[in-house]
């Protein structure tokens, strides 16, 4: 497992997947920066578990879609804790369903800039904190994507499948350019996940009313997310990268 003076920044760790991955990868020895957008109470419930469990954590506000929140989020990592070894690019939004001749310019900019301008930044930090060209140590890097950017997700959010699919294309050019550099780049792509994130889009009831359409007939927990995650992120998957790995029930 990691050492236990690395740190690992999981974007958008106050909630959900985001959350199961920070509280998995303080249990595996990792110094944890969660980073969050605006929910300080949920961000300092997750370090009080963290340290309660006998972590160590610290949570930085910064909304990815901005590049000056994204750098004080790093400059506070290397401040405040160990050395990075992973960055977990895992926040990102939904909007409400509607069609693509429904959407206008401003709900596509958030999309954009939120789910895929904010993890390339993020990216390009680590990169430059974890490469050996830079005189890093090497590093991971786990991006969250979605069976969204395969699937299209037509009449609900096809902008939302679009970044996805942007993540997926950021995963397989940035695991080929830093490959000689110590960094392993993968990403995850979660199915229908009982978490906040479909509240948040207008459909609270989304993954009761879709699990017929997974083949295991049942919404994913945020924890089996967060378990793949884990795996991607210790020496067990030394010889993995590029890769994309579905956690959707078959779908």
């Amino acid at each position: 497992m990691p050492s236990q003076h690395q740190t690992a920044i999981v974007t958008g760790a106050s909630r959900g997947i985001g959350r199961a991955i920070a509280l998995k990868a303080a249990a595996a020895g990792y110094h944890i920066c969660v980073n969050y957008a605006r929910n300080e109470a949920a961000a300092a419930d997750v370090v009080a578990a963290i340290e309660r469990a006998g972590g160590h954590a610290r949570a930085v506000q910064a909304d990815v879609s901005r590049e000056a929140d994204i750098l004080r989020l790093f400059e506070a990592a290397d401040r405040e804790l160990p050395p990075l070894g992973a960055l977990i690019n895992n926040a990102g939004i939904v909007a409400p369903p509607a069609r693509v001749d429904q959407m206008d310019h401003a709900r596509l900019e958030r999309m954009f800039t939120t789910n895929i301008t904010g993890p390339f930044l993020c990216a390009r930090e680590a990169v430059k904190r974890l490469s050996t060209k830079y005189g890093g140590a090497g590093g991971v890097i786990v991006n969250l994507s979605s069976v969204a950017a395969k699937l299209g997700s037509a009449n609900e959010y096809v902008d939302y499948a679009a970044s996805k699919a942007a993540i997926d294309t950021l995963t397989k050019g940035l695991a080929m350019e830093v490959a000689e550099e110590g960094i392993r780049v993968n990403a995850v792509r979660p199915g229908v996940i009982r978490t906040e994130i479909h509240a948040s889009g207008g459909q609270p009831d989304r993954v009761d009313r879709v699990k017929a359409m997974v083949p295991m007939r049942r919404g994913g927990e945020a924890e089996e997310v967060a378990d793949v995650v884990l795996w991607l992120m210790s020496p067990q998957s030394s010889y993995v990268t590029g890769s994309l790995i579905d956690v959707s029930g078959g779908r």
